[in-house]
């Protein structure tokens, strides 16, 4: 099982990274993004949870939930900002620093809220439901400050799919909305669910 989902987490990782460097504006950006931190991200650090590669258990007074859904907001607000975002865009290794950033953001905050063993599993797991109900907020709120933007907030931004600059940017909030904020909201119920079920079973 955890070899398939290192394997997906690869795959999906590749994918990501196809689409935020396909040329594709602020919609290619998003897919490539939500899929970075909200697909490959959570199978890879399930993959790890618990193993030495696991950086929850390597650090696990730094790599803690609340900690790193704060790393992750000042990863992602940061690289949203107008300027920032048109760098990635013109400059490959800007481009290449923002996807690793986004990487190893998100690696981090799953493997925060999934990783570490023993006793310390059912704390990590309810840090874990607020951090990603936290994640899920900050997601909505962003996407929809993208996609409800009554102006380009990325004019200089060309992108390949000859789409307007305001279509393009609504539609890219509307991917962030739809898969970054959907993913760590669920991912929060689930979280849940199984700290509920090990709350059964210490009892």
């Amino acid at each position: 099982m955890r070899r398939l989902c290192l394997a997906a987490g690869a795959a999906f990782l590749l994918l990501g990274w196809a689409f935020a460097g396909s040329g594709f504006g602020m919609i290619g950006h998003m897919a490539g993004h939500m899929i970075a931190v909200a697909v490959a991200a959570p199978l890879l650090a399930f993959a790890i949870a618990s193993t030495p590669a696991d950086p929850a258990t390597r650090f696990p007074r730094i790599v803690t939930p609340l900690a790193m859904s704060v790393v992750e907001l000042v990863v992602v607000w940061s690289w949203h900002v107008p300027a920032l975002r048109l760098a990635a865009e013109a400059y490959p290794l800007v481009l290449i620093a923002e996807q690793a950033s986004f990487l190893v953001a998100g690696l981090l905050l799953w493997s925060a809220a999934l990783g570490a063993a023993g006793d310390a599993r059912w704390a990590r797991r309810a840090g874990g439901v607020a951090a990603m109900l936290l994640t899920s907020m900050h997601m909505t709120l962003l996407g929809a400050l993208i996609g409800l933007a009554p102006r380009p907030l990325y004019a200089g931004l060309h992108a390949a799919h000859g789409m307007e600059p305001l279509a393009d940017q609504q539609v890219g909030g509307v991917v962030m909305l739809m898969i970054g904020a959907a993913a760590y909201f669920f991912g929060g119920l689930a979280m849940l669910a199984s700290l509920l079920r090990l709350r059964e079973a210490r009892s």
